[in-house]
């Protein structure tokens, strides 16, 4: 009987990708026709009728396992999509055009993707205009200080982590917001905000100080705060204490200062472990052991968080790195290759389209060769908050799990 299901199910997975397939091929054939049609209403108004039903099924990009055909209906000189799968053109192996279809104001891009890939990009008009796709639903937040919203590609297979979804009949932590440490060391004053669970005792908790705290709050970037009361709720992990770092300036936010604080910045390394991190223990229920706490960021920040644990193992037992920027400051893997103590455990991610998978696959070599415990994964993905945010679930769970 099991075996039955299971051929039943194999075969309604290959009907139901050959109906992809079939409606795919069949809505490209109908565009390719247009062009024959000679009366200008008659071509308009078949048009109309085919733009109209792809709208209503939300079949724009047209999308059947791993095929995609960008659509753009307009009056243009040109048309590019630009996103994670052209580096956002500074990759040129990928052919970003899209193409007149004759006889009509449609244009077209075709390529192929990972099934379970998820991409950011938007549509670039004649040399000029950055848009977002107008026929596209899905949307995703990205970029620094604060972000501003990509259109998002959804291969059939990609999902969004459970995680995500906010619970309202869950218990929720509790948030301090922007609040102002004036540091000694930096010379100014630096912005943070500290998450702490629901229903917290008197015992002392683990912590995650995490880089680029602001966009990892943010619900519609990192979304952490939600990430974290489910996984508790669902006894996936401890109960933690989670402190978020702001790198923008408190009086001029425009100015986000992470690309000096962020890149193997010795002075900033001493402000967290000497000034910034006894001042939250002495104010949080948070545990005085390197194992229980883990240093955490995205890009820069991973660079960031690998520097700093490997600098000091004695304060960092754990280390959460995402698409690590390790391309720009390449001396990482010399810091990283000639620790007297490594990290406890290391949870590291990257995108494998565009994004930092070949230096993260470098830093795992030398992770291996140094007897780490660590954990790696690859995605699909470019370099976003599409990304990072599905992943942090992971991370926090190779860390914290309930025993």
């Amino acid at each position: 009987m099991r075996i039955l299901i299971v051929l039943m199910l194999i075969t309604s997975a290959v009907r139901l990708s050959a109906q992809d397939y079939s409606f795919y091929r069949n809505t490209l054939q109908r565009f390719d026709k247009l062009a024959s049609v000679s009366d200008t209403t008659e071509r308009k108004n078949q048009l109309n009728t085919l733009w109209t039903s792809l709208q209503a099924a939300h079949q724009i990009p047209l999308i059947a396992e791993d095929s995609v055909a960008f659509l753009y209906r307009g009056k243009a000189k040109s048309v590019v999509w630009m996103g994670d799968f052209n580096a956002w053109g500074y990759s040129k192996t990928f052919n970003s055009k899209g193409v007149l279809l004759p006889g009509t104001d449609v244009w077209m891009l075709k390529s192929s993707f990972p099934k379970d890939a998820r991409l950011d990009y938007k549509i670039f008009i004649d040399g000029q205009s950055w848009i977002l796709d107008p026929e596209n639903l899905y949307q995703q937040w990205s970029g620094v200080g604060g972000g501003s919203p990509n259109s998002e590609l959804r291969m059939p297979a990609w999902k969004e982590d459970a995680t995500q979804h906010t619970r309202d009949n869950i218990p929720k932590g509790k948030v301090d917001h922007d609040m102002l440490f004036n540091s000694k060391s930096m010379g100014y004053q630096i912005t943070y905000s500290v998450y702490t669970p629901a229903g917290t005792k008197a015992e002392k908790l683990p912590v995650v100080y995490v880089m680029d705290g602001y966009e990892y709050m943010h619900p519609k970037l990192g979304n952490m705060i939600t990430v974290v009361d489910n996984l508790i709720e669902d006894k996936k992990i401890q109960p933690i204490v989670v402190v978020f770092i702001d790198h923008r300036e408190p009086v001029n936010r425009a100015n986000n200062r992470r690309m000096d604080e962020l890149t193997l910045n010795e002075k900033y390394l001493q402000f967290l472990t000497n000034e910034f991190i006894p001042k939250i223990e002495t104010s949080y229920p948070i545990q005085n052991n390197p194992k229980q706490r883990a240093i955490m960021g995205a890009s820069v920040g991973g660079l960031s968080a690998a520097y700093f644990a490997f600098t000091k193992p004695d304060v960092f037992g754990l280390v959460g790195i995402q698409s690590p920027a390790f391309m720009t400051r390449p001396q990482i893997y010399t810091i990283c290759n000639n620790p007297e103590n490594p990290p406890t455990k290391i949870s590291m991610t990257s995108g494998m389209i565009n994004d930092a998978s070949e230096g993260s696959r470098k830093m795992k070599t030398i992770l291996e060769t140094n007897a780490c415990v660590y954990h790696y994964r690859e995605v699909n993905e470019g370099p976003s908050w599409g990304n990072w945010r599905n992943l942090i679930d992971e991370i926090l769970i190779d860390f914290f799990a309930v025993k």
